[in-house]
């Protein structure tokens, strides 16, 4: 073999070699691309279609929250430092009439599995009046939207401290549009305040499912639509903790559950 044939065979091994690279290169862009392909289709894919629930044999939880013992005298709150807030000044943290506790958060924390649950189209109302937040406790489902306004003649900054949420603060001038937020994932009793008054204070409840409420002023509850079934029904409070309490219900049937609080330390 002399030195041509040589300089031909290597220079056909070298093109052979670039070959097999190039070729090996275009499956990597090929492999990446269609990798890409696939996240941005589960990204963008629908969520799971909401678990159907048969109407006809849905139940309903219902009751009443009570404060055992003498109910602490409700806390004056100074707003002074700024005149154009002219609300009631007593705080919310608790609030018992007749024995009847308000502002308890109660839901299904257990017993519905792996069923989904479409998010309400229809936003929830947080309102800023009085310098003071309504409601001073609030449920809303992950991803539905919450309308903050703003009906004091005053300037307000709504701040949410989660600690499995977004954290954002915005402040809302008088006659402000409303702020539209919602958020992403569970989270009871998520604090919310006001830099501008230190005294406005409020609770956000973010559940995945419809099954919830808020005690009234009554201390009643009522959470409707249920299906059959073994379920653990929680009480949250946001100064006397968590109750929990299970209860079965059956088609159609309509079950009473109480439940009741003692002061702290009692």
């Amino acid at each position: 073999m002399n030195a041509n044939t040589d300089k031909r065979t290597i220079a056909i091994l070298m093109l052979a070699l670039c070959g097999l690279m190039l070729l090996a290169a275009c499956n990597k862009k090929e492999n990446t691309e269609q990798s890409n392909n696939n996240m941005a289709q589960q990204e963008s894919a629908p969520a799971p279609a909401a678990t159907p629930i048969d109407p006809a044999t849905v139940a309903t939880v219902t009751g009443t929250v009570k404060f055992d013992g003498t109910a602490p005298k409700a806390s004056k709150i100074d707003m002074s430092q700024d005149p154009a807030c002219k609300g009631t000044n007593e705080a919310e943290n608790v609030v018992v009439d007749n024995g009847d506790l308000a502002n308890v958060f109660v839901y299904v924390k257990d017993g519905l599995g792996n069923r989904t649950f479409d998010v309400p189209k229809d936003a929830v109302m947080l309102d800023q009046s009085g310098c003071k937040y309504h409601p001073h406790v609030l449920g809303v489902m992950a991803g539905q939207t919450v309308d903050i306004k703003n009906d004091d003649m005053t300037t307000h900054n709504i701040h949410p401290t989660p600690k499995d949420n977004r954290e954002w603060n915005e402040s809302q001038p008088p006659s402000s549009p409303v702020l539209e937020k919602n958020f992403a994932r569970e989270e009871i009793m998520l604090p919310v305040k006001c830099n501008q008054h230190p005294w406005m204070k409020m609770y956000i409840n973010v559940v995945k499912t419809p099954f919830f409420a808020v005690t009234d002023k009554s201390g009643k509850y009522e959470i409707k639509g249920l299906p059959p079934g073994d379920y653990t029904i929680a009480f949250v409070h946001e100064k006397l903790g968590e109750q929990d309490q299970t209860v079965t219900v059956a088609p159609k049937e309509t079950k009473t559950v109480d439940q009741s609080f003692k002061a702290a330390g009692e």
